[in-house]
């Protein structure tokens, strides 16, 4: 939600490679320029951020070997520590907020860890509950062992879904009591490498891109019995990459029109136009992402935002309404940038 009217953005960065911290950026409304507010470094490597549903508290991953969770206040200027950390997984690199409680995947160790959130929005000094994945996958080293590389809610807020790079699949869940509780396990091409999921709004489909071969899976989800079904694999590339080539964002119109894709290495964003009421992507075009390892992206109001790490900067582009084709329209230094979040 806006900020005393304003839309914010907060933009995490990877302190071990020189990044900030987290960043705060004012949204301009009229075009989505950003200008930084504030910048805050008391945790290593907070690489990935989310939102409280109020939009009052700020969550936020140390992606380190230990790893951890913070939760920060920012109804007022600069975001401010609410208590403190607490310990989750090994090498989590995303989180999401989900009935009462902040999920983080953890990569490092295969797992989801469930933290509950109390009512001022601060975290309780333990988790409450952790899901350990099993299996493997054919690509070494990158699929010798379970790596939940993101967690999320459905539209319909029932289930949750976590994204395991390591054994190729996607697993959907309940919370029960505190605990992510597997429901059902849906295995993808073995070793495509899926990295991130998003969801149609219509609710009835989601887009899986692969980090280990540059694709887009297309699959049909039914909420009403936690079901992901598989349908299709989309190049996100227009020809076989000469290089390295490892997608990593994904994001969805919220018409429903257009997917979003970024491809690190070539550097790329790649738009797709929705056919067939979810279950088509057929590829409109790609563009230079505006700099170099974009790790993340982020759609708001018309404006696609890019993470590019290793250039060190923050990018936007103009949406094209009729064609999704982004344009390049500005940027901000933000070393080692990781994630942008809007709120």
């Amino acid at each position: 939600m806006a900020h005393g009217g304003r839309l914010r953005a907060f933009i995490g960065s990877f302190t071990a490679a020189g990044g900030p911290g987290i960043v705060t950026a004012a949204v301009a409304a009229d075009t989505g320029s950003l200008t930084v507010l504030s910048t805050v470094n008391r945790l290593a490597d907070p690489s990935y951020l989310a939102l409280s549903p109020d939009g009052g508290t700020l969550y936020a991953v140390s992606e380190t070997a230990e790893g951890a969770l913070a939760a920060y206040r920012v109804n007022g200027g600069k975001p401010e520590p609410a208590g403190p950390r607490v310990p989750v997984g090994s090498g989590p690199t995303h989180l999401a907020v989900h009935r009462g409680h902040v999920l983080t995947a953890d990569y490092g160790s295969g797992s989801v860890t469930a933290v509950p959130v109390r009512a001022d929005g601060s975290l309780a000094p333990a988790p409450s509950g952790v899901l350990r994945h099993t299996g493997s996958g054919p690509h070494a080293p990158r699929q010798h062992g379970p790596h939940t590389h993101q967690v999320q809610p459905d539209p319909s807020g029932r289930w949750m879904v976590s994204v395991d790079l390591g054994t190729d699949s996607v697993r959907a869940c309940t919370l029960t009591d505190g605990t992510p509780v597997l429901h059902r396990e849906t295995a993808l091409r073995p070793g495509s490498g899926p990295r991130h999921l998003a969801f149609h709004p219509s609710g009835e489909h989601a887009y899986i891109v692969n980090e280990l071969t540059p694709t887009v899976t297309v699959c049909r989800w039914d909420a009403a019995d936690g079901t992901l079904k598989p349908l299709a694999e989309t190049p996100v590339l227009p020809a076989a990459p000469a290089g390295d080539a490892y997608p990593s964002g994904i994001a969805v119109s919220p018409d429903g029109r257009f997917v979003w894709t970024a491809t690190r290495g070539e550097d790329v964003l790649s738009v797709f136009a929705v056919g067939a009421e979810g279950e088509v992507l057929r590829p409109v075009g790609t563009v230079p992402c505006g700099g170099h390892w974009p790790r993340a992206i982020a759609q708001s109001h018309g404006v696609l935002y890019v993470a590019n790490e290793r250039s060190g900067d923050v990018t936007w582009f103009a949406l094209d309404p009729d064609t999704g084709l982004p344009r390049r329209a500005g940027a901000i230094a933000v070393p080692a940038a990781s994630c942008v979040v809007l709120g």
